[in-house]
Formats: structure tokens, C-alpha cells, sequence
């Protein structure tokens, strides 16, 4: 568009270089490259210390400097979701653009700090998918939209997760989980026919609690960090 000004007297560059200004200026932001809805388990299989591990574990997770880097440069937006029973589910933090590491440090701090919504439920992952998905209305300038869910148990309340896959899949969602195995049997496994979903859509096994804090880090650097780099790259994510 510059090139368009050369050839112009004096008042005629100014004129065209301020057009270009104002047409720069005028233009729409860049879209963020990830909109990441970090869902946690809060039903009643989860006791006070596994909610303290779930949510210690995903700060220390963003906090990763492969995590934390890929999310500032993708200008990524992130929210995490307390789910339980039926119609228990709620934001506990909301949308946070990471926009600089000072934002990213202010996220993993309100992760940290976010008092748990409910204690004695029971699981519902349709309702938390559902619910996610309608948070994905107030970033609608984001090029990929991830629910991030984790959990201990099958779903035993409202809409069975598989049902709500064809909505998923029509708004462009891919579904990740990470799995904690020790409440129910083959957890892994009922994640990965009912639940996961989209492109590339994994399940990470974390074998206790304990295990939790890592397999977040993993999963956040295959979620987070290669999807914005496939961006880049107009790659495939492959596997970590």
C-alpha cells in the first residue's frame, strides 16, 4: 500500500501516509491463536488436598517456560471452570488474555487462590462440556477453541458426554482430557471413547494425585505449545 504514495508531491505523501496510518489503525486486532477453558473436577470423588493439587498443578503448569512462552506469543486467553453435578458449574477464574509473562504470573496466582465451588456432587461431563462451550462466545476472535477437562470418574448425571459431541464438533471444539485413575476402573479408556474429541485430541493418565502436577505440565506444553506452533507452521501437531 506504501508503494501506492511514491510519485506524489510534497502534501500528497503526507496525505497518503496518513490514509495508510489510518487504515493500520483501523484495522482489526490479530486474533489470539488459542482460547484454552481449563474444566476441574470438583465433584465429590475430589477431596480438599486433590483440589489443591489439581489447581497448584495447573498454575505451576503455565508457569512452564515452554507453556508460558507459547501462551504470550499466541496472545492466548484462558479461563477455568469448577464442574460437579448437574447444573454446578461455574467460572472460577474468567478469561484472562496473556498478553505478557506480568498477566500470565496474575493468572497462575488467581488459579492458585480460587476457593472451590462445591464439595458433595456428583459428575456430570455433559453438563461441564456444554458449559464450556458457551464460554467460547466472548473470545470469538481466537483461532482454536480447547476445552481442557480433567477428572476422576465416569459421567453418572444430566447429558452423557458422547451426546454432546456433534454440537461440540459443529462449533470447531477439540476436547482434551487428563485422567486420574484410582476412584474407577479404565477411566483412560472411558475418556477416550466418550469424552475427547477433534483433531489431534489426546488423553493424558496421571495414576494418583500425585502424579497430577506433571502430567498437567505435559498436556499444557502438547495442548498449548504445539497447537500455536502448528499455527505457525500450518503443520500438524504429531505427538509430544
Amino acid at each position: 500500500m506504501i508503494g501506492h504514495c511514491s510519485g506524489m508531491g510534497v502534501s500528497g505523501l503526507i496525505r497518503c501516509f496518513l490514509a495508510v496510518l489510518w487504515i493500520a489503525a483501523a484495522s482489526p486486532a490479530v486474533a489470539c491463536k488459542i482460547a484454552l477453558v481449563l474444566a476441574v473436577d470438583v465433584s465429590g470423588s475430589v477431596d480438599k488436598e486433590e483440589y489443591r493439587i489439581q489447581m497448584q498443578g495447573l498454575a505451576d503448569g503455565l508457569r512452564d517456560g515452554a507453556v508460558s512462552e507459547a501462551l504470550v506469543a499466541g496472545e492466548g486467553a484462558v479461563m477455568v471452570v469448577h464442574w460437579s453435578g448437574s447444573s454446578r458449574q461455574e467460572v472460577a477464574v474468567p478469561w484472562t488474555r496473556v498478553t505478557g509473562f506480568e498477566a500470565l504470573e496474575e493468572l497462575a496466582s488467581e488459579i492458585e487462590a480460587a476457593p472451590r465451588s462445591w464439595r458433595n456432587f456428583s459428575t456430570a461431563i455433559g453438563e461441564a462440556l456444554l458449559f464450556s462451550e458457551a464460554q467460547f462466545l466472548q473470545v470469538p476472535d481466537c483461532a482454536k477453541k480447547v476445552i481442557d477437562i480433567s477428572g476422576d470418574g465416569s459421567s453418572n448425571e444430566g447429558i452423557a458426554p458422547q451426546r454432546v459431541r456433534p454440537q461440540l464438533k459443529a462449533a470447531g471444539i477439540i476436547v482434551n482430557a487428563l485422567v486420574i485413575e484410582g476412584a474407577e476402573a479404565r477411566m483412560t479408556e472411558y475418556f477416550w471413547e466418550n469424552v475427547i474429541l477433534g483433531e489431534g485430541a489426546f488423553v493424558i493418565t496421571a495414576n494418583s494425585y500425585e502424579e497430577y502436577p506433571d502430567r498437567m505440565r505435559r498436556k499444557l506444553l502438547r495442548e498449548i505449545a504445539k497447537q500455536i506452533s502448528s499455527l505457525d507452521a500450518g503443520a500438524d501437531t504429531g505427538n509430544l
